[in-house]
């Protein structure tokens, strides 16, 4: 499964869902609020930008938006909702390309991070961000909590979410730090409906020592985009590096 073929043209249709799950007012209006601070009065890159989700509205917000994306059926549906003008998107790795300024804020949502699949290349990415900041600019990532307390021996599977129509599960290798995300669908019918998506996950003290590799201090952490305490018990955390003003 390469990334090209998880986010094609169906995937990228079935992202959007206005007003419910990550769109929902309470998931996406502390995020961009977040984010439009974050980036005081400046210019942001997100890596990663999908359809979106969180550029759309940040840009409403006055905040001048660039994406790096990776698959061409996700920016056509971008620009469903906003022109190369409005939001300008470069296509290619997040990890490797290059969009043109200088920026405050570089940010890296919903776990998108994992979805690069090697150490290396995660580093490589903290590079990325901090090649287009200037000094004192900040890169974001929102990413969750490993969850293996949840495996005893010889269990390679964990349920994270059941609801009606869905069931998701995580399968782990967690010899090489690898997860794949089952997503299955289903209605009344004897079929189910399966996508999957791999990921390599990260610790958050793993993720640290990635920023400091690239030249970035941590500046804080938090539970959730509002604030909300990390704690052991926390299955996802928005962290904010900094790069050194005297850079």
């Amino acid at each position: 499964m390469n990334q090209e073929e998880i986010w094609d043209v169906d995937a990228a249709q079935r992202y959007d869902t206005p007003g419910t799950g990550m769109f929902a007012p309470e998931i996406l209006g502390p995020t961009v609020d977040r984010l439009a601070e974050l980036a005081g009065g400046g210019a942001a890159l997100e890596f990663a930008i999908g359809t979106g989700r969180v550029a759309v509205p940040l840009a409403g917000r006055g905040v001048p938006v660039t994406g790096i994306e990776l698959s061409l059926p996700m920016v056509r549906q971008l620009r469903t909702r906003a022109d190369e003008a409005t939001i300008p998107v470069i296509v290619g790795d997040m990890a490797t390309s290059v969009a043109p300024g200088e920026y405050t804020l570089v940010y890296l949502v919903y776990n998108t991070i994992s979805n690069l699949l090697t150490q290396a290349e995660q580093v490589e990415c903290f590079r990325n961000a901090a090649r287009h900041l200037g000094p004192g600019g900040r890169f974001v990532i929102e990413l969750w909590v490993p969850e293996l307390r949840k495996l005893p021996p010889g269990q390679k599977a964990t349920v994270w979410e059941t609801e009606p129509g869905y069931i998701g599960l995580d399968t782990y290798d967690v010899l090489r730090q690898h997860v794949v995300s089952h997503h299955f669908r289903f209605d009344e019918s004897k079929q189910a409906r399966l996508t999957r998506s791999p990921h390599r996950y990260i610790w958050p003290a793993e993720l640290d020592l990635m920023a400091q590799l690239a030249g970035f201090a941590l500046e804080s952490r938090h539970a959730d985009w509002s604030g909300a305490e990390f704690t052991a018990e926390s299955r996802s955390h928005v962290s904010v590096y900094r790069i050194p003003s005297n850079r």
